[in-house]
């Protein structure tokens, strides 16, 4: 099995909508960079049931950005405020106390991502 490591994006976001078997499973994957032989004698389940159990959590997490979005829309606003960066570094305004406050907003964005 190879890792999709778009999926700890996902997981990151989406991880307490899954029960706490799928996400300590995808963690000690992800996260842990376990073998499924590992994560199996720790959890106490088969190998098959490790695969199965990450297949479906991936699914899951999928599916629950198709539906909401939520890591799209984080980069989208991500890119965004490199763009407006890039802009305010090229600007010819000449008003400190703007820029201040400007650069003061990005500040404060940045810290709720």
């Amino acid at each position: 099995m190879s890792k999709d490591f778009a999926v700890t994006v996902l997981l990151d976001v989406y991880g307490v909508m899954l029960t706490e078997r799928q996400r300590d499973t995808m963690e000690l994957y992800y996260d842990e960079d376990l073998s499924l032989g590992e994560i199996a004698e720790i959890t106490g389940i088969t190998r098959q049931g490790v695969m199965n159990c990450l297949k479906k959590s991936e699914a899951h997490l999928k599916e629950l950005e198709l539906k909401l979005g939520l890591v799209r829309k984080l980069r989208e606003l991500e890119s965004d405020i490199e763009e407006l960066e890039r802009l305010l570094m090229h600007s010819e305004m000449k008003n400190e106390a703007v820029m201040a406050d400007i650069d003061d907003l990005l500040v404060a964005v940045k810290k709720k991502l």
